[in-house]
């Protein structure tokens, strides 16, 4: 069971993995500014919003590549602005998670 203490602080987190500016954070700094060991920290993430810190970090940038795509912007420029170094990479992680190519 979360205290009340641990679950505000958990919920900062989410929120600092939703912000788009965020991405350069690491989970393990993430965690110290939840007070908690890294370990732990996903532990609880998972427990409380039933995924882990890294596949709700992935899902939240991979939801808003759909927004900027679908408002035609440059698959390099989504890429890049959501932080991916490859765009190989990120294309095929789309794929893969959407169902569809970002490039169409």
């Amino acid at each position: 069971m979360l205290t009340h203490d641990a679950l505000v602080r958990l919920s900062r987190a989410r929120d600092l993995l939703r912000d788009g500016e965020a991405h350069a954070l690491s989970i393990d700094e993430i965690a110290r500014r939840a007070a908690v060991s890294p370990y732990h920290f996903i532990r609880q993430f998972r427990a409380l919003f039933g995924e882990t810190p890294h596949q709700f970090r992935t899902r939240v940038r991979l939801e808003h590549a759909k927004q900027l795509l679908a408002a035609d912007t440059p698959v390099t420029d989504v890429c890049m602005q959501l932080g991916y170094s490859s765009l190989g990479s990120f294309s095929m992680l789309f794929a893969q998670r959407c169902g569809w190519p970002a490039a169409r």
